[in-house]
């Protein structure tokens, strides 16, 4: 099974800084893709990946957060 960006930084020992900085992608985009709150682009996931020298394809880039019905009247 593929590992997430934060199994990977752990494993690398990387902080959200360092991975920001060798990525040269904006801080707050990376900690959300750590945090599994953002699915980066293509573009993202090539900069990320190249960072751990592996493929997009062997990085886990699904959402952690789990999804939330709302519920409502709707409309009145």
């Amino acid at each position: 099974m593929a590992a997430n960006v934060a199994d990977l930084c752990q494993q690398h020992q990387l902080t959200v800084a360092e991975l920001t900085k060798r990525s040269e992608l904006e801080e707050s985009r990376v900690l959300a893709i750590v945090m599994g709150r953002w699915t980066p682009s293509p573009t993202e996931r090539k900069k990320i990946a190249d960072v751990f020298q592996l493929t997009p394809d062997d990085i886990a880039w699904g959402h952690k957060t789990p999804i939330q019905h709302i519920y409502g009247h709707g409309p009145g």
